[in-house]
């Protein structure tokens, strides 16, 4: 493994006013050398010096900190089994946000990156993955989203069919509140046992989770009856579900906190720590040969929302939000220049277009949008009234102006003529419940919205639904004077390289303080800076 990684262009450094406290930024911000820490035998003061200064005469060594490198943060077993080079995953983004280039760039840099195939039709995503694997014949690691799809279960089932045909075999899945079959079938197909015994698992599953019932059905074995269906339906043979019964469905659990998208808004300091427990109880009760890796993403916009994920035990970490206003995101220029003022209270919830009918929200910029509001109003329509008909006149007028803009007897002509095409079941049941009707409409400026900001459409500016949690506005904080700032220079390398640069600094400089060496506040300071692999 290559070791010395990330050479910066130009260093940043505290001010001092001793020859000690020089030593001691020294320390700090040369963390890939080993340093000493060491007492004053006058004083009894404490300080830190690298390997090799220069040191005061008498001084007494109280102890030495080894090398840092950011290959090193993380679990081994996650950097070993996908053959990456950091413990670091670039999540996702539906819509193609999360883009084949964006995949490519984060593969080269020596990270995990995820396309976003949530909303794409199959013909796209295909397309995407067969540019993806092309462009990285090499054995870069990479994967691809499968989003839950609750209304459109036949979709669902042609993706992983898709995925399984394309030979992807890592795949990141979400928003499912209970596992399923599709999730079931891609993680077991191709399990096999090798000449020495052990189990031989192609696919690897990336289950983001944020609460522990749904976590611990993935961290326990697919349930037989759901194994011995996948065999009735040929989707798994007799010997793959036979040694399903000995592994979790997902290896790689991703503790989903606060976060842009599908969330539950929980602190990650709360659940992480749950969950990580709940994986070693399922490992000890199962009698799995190694515990599932658990991961850490939401809020994670800066070097120390890096350092603390890492030290809470995460064995990896996945960003996403920040990665939205990169230059490879696959969103529209005039987002992403609203993505980069973004603050921290610049968020909200809205119904999401999805699981709409089922109250779900999603976590969105709110800043300069409408958006937020219209949305709201849409599902708190839906719970009042039965049916479009029933809508009272003066507030259809303003749906029709406003959100819509145009008339809905012509939305709904524009949904039926879409779902002939993809889901006609999706019709018949729109004319036995109007209900329904109504919420296929509403779904419909629900679904737009959030292709606007892709296309860059400036007459819907105001109605952009953009995915995007806190970690998007700390971010910004953090790179505000730096190169980073301006979108132009937030490549998804320099974004990384910098979050896990920094990270390895402020944990030297926590490593120093609780060895007793009074570490000045300036370094836990990280300024980004255009960085190089070496």
């Amino acid at each position: 493994m290559k070791t010395s990684v990330i050479e910066s262009e130009a260093g940043v450094h505290a001010p001092v006013q001793t020859a000690e406290h020089a030593a001691t930024a020294a320390a700090v911000q040369e963390f890939r050398q080993a340093a000493h820490v060491l007492q004053d035998p006058a004083s009894g003061a404490m300080f830190a010096a690298l390997d090799g200064a220069d040191l005061p005469a008498g001084c007494v060594l109280a102890g030495t900190l080894p090398p840092l490198y950011p290959e090193w943060f993380g679990g081994r077993s996650f950097v070993e089994t996908h053959g990456t080079r950091f413990a670091y995953v670039v999540g996702e983004m539906a819509r193609g946000i999360g883009s084949v280039p964006l995949v490519i760039a984060a593969a080269r840099a020596g990270v995990i990156g995820f396309f976003g195939a949530g909303g794409l039709s199959l013909a796209r995503v295909d397309a995407a993955l067969a540019e993806i694997a092309q462009a990285l014949a090499g054995g870069e690691p990479w994967g691809c989203n499968l989003i839950h799809s609750p209304s459109e279960p036949d979709t669902e089932a042609a993706l992983v069919d898709l995925l399984l045909q394309r030979g992807v075999r890592r795949v990141c899945v979400s928003a499912f509140l209970a596992l399923q079959p599709t999730v079931v079938h891609y993680a077991f197909s191709g399990l096999r046992r090798a000449a020495d015994g052990t189990l031989l698992r192609p696919n690897h599953v990336f289950a983001k989770i944020s609460r522990a019932e749904v976590a611990r059905q993935f961290l326990a074995p697919a349930p037989p009856e759901m194994l011995q269906a996948l065999v009735a339906a040929g989707k798994l043979t007799n010997e793959e579900a036979g040694l399903a019964a000995r592994l979790p469905v997902a290896e790689d659990i991703t503790v989903e906190a606060d976060s842009g998208g599908h969330t539950d808004n929980r602190p990650l300091t709360a659940l992480f720590p749950l969950i990580l427990q709940l994986a070693l109880d399922e490992a000890r009760l199962h009698g799995y040969e190694r515990v599932p890796r658990v991961g850490a993403s939401g809020g994670l916009g800066t070097p120390a929302a890096l350092a603390a994920a890492f030290q809470m035990g995460a064995a990896y970490v996945l960003t996403g939000s920040i990665n939205q206003a990169a230059l490879e995101a696959g969103i529209s220029d005039a987002a992403k220049a609203m993505l980069v003022h973004a603050g921290l209270a610049d968020c909200t919830m809205a119904p999401s277009a999805d699981m709409f009918e089922m109250g779900v929200k999603v976590q969105v910029l709110r800043k300069g949008m409408f958006f937020p509001q219209r949305a709201t109003r849409l599902y708190e329509l839906y719970q009042a009234y039965n049916s479009l008909e029933d809508i009272p006149a003066v507030e259809r007028e303003k749906l029709e102006k406003e959100t819509f803009r145009r008339p809905l007897s012509e939305v709904w002509d524009l949904c039926a003529t879409f779902f002939r095409e993809r889901d006609p079941r999706e019709l018949a049941a729109a004319e036995r419940d109007a209900h329904h009707r109504m919420a296929l409409v509403f779904r419909w400026y629900l679904g737009l919205s959030s292709h606007w900001p892709i296309a860059g459409d400036a007459e819907r500016r105001l109605d952009y639904q953009i995915w995007c949690g806190p970690a998007m506005g700390s971010f910004n904080q953090w790179v505000a004077g730096s190169f980073l700032e301006p979108a132009a220079n937030r490549s998804v390398a320099q974004i990384a390289w910098n979050m896990l640069e920094g990270a390895a600094q402020l944990t030297r400089a926590a490593q120093l303080r609780t060895a007793g060496v009074p570490v000045p506040a300036a370094l836990f300071e990280f300024q980004p800076r255009p960085l190089s692999l070496g």
